[in-house]
């Protein structure tokens, strides 16, 4: 499974503003269940929450992959926030992030979760995607960008 089977141009917010990682995973929780009505906000943040103490999903280059495996989904979801400013995601290389790719998947779904994981990992660490991806407005565009997909 691609990005381009995750993510639709609904799942992209661009000019995003939030002053910190907690208010920025609240934000993913919220426009997840907004994707699925039947998720619980707070049980994604907690899941969000959990999967960080465990260690910063702070990529470096100014990305974060937040991501948790949830009970009751059905199917992967991807959200792509693209920060007005950067904020302080304790990175593994301590650089604050503006890319976010929120990635929600079955509780079930270990082997195919790693795998959209580091797909995604692989996309955003090409320093080309990046700067596109900071230079793009348009949510139409960043799907573009994301996908390879030309339309």
């Amino acid at each position: 499974m691609g990005v381009n089977n995750l993510l639709t141009v609904d799942h992209i917010y661009n000019h995003i503003e939030v002053d910190s990682k907690k208010r920025l995973l609240e934000l993913l929780s919220q426009k997840a269940t907004e994707i699925r009505p039947g998720l619980s906000s707070s049980d994604v943040f907690d899941a969000l929450l959990s999967r960080e103490r465990l260690g910063s999903t702070g990529i470096g280059h100014g990305v974060a992959i937040p991501h948790c495996r949830l009970q009751g989904l059905d199917d992967a979801i991807g959200l792509l926030l693209i920060l007005q400013k950067s904020i302080k995601f304790d990175a593994i290389d301590q650089k604050p992030v503006d890319i976010v790719f929120g990635l929600l998947v079955p509780e079930e779904a270990t082997e195919d979760h790693l795998k959209l994981l580091a797909n995604v990992a692989k996309l955003l660490d090409d320093e080309s995607t990046r700067e596109q991806l900071r230079a793009s407005n348009d949510p139409s565009q960043i799907y573009h960008v994301i996908t390879g997909q030309h339309g």
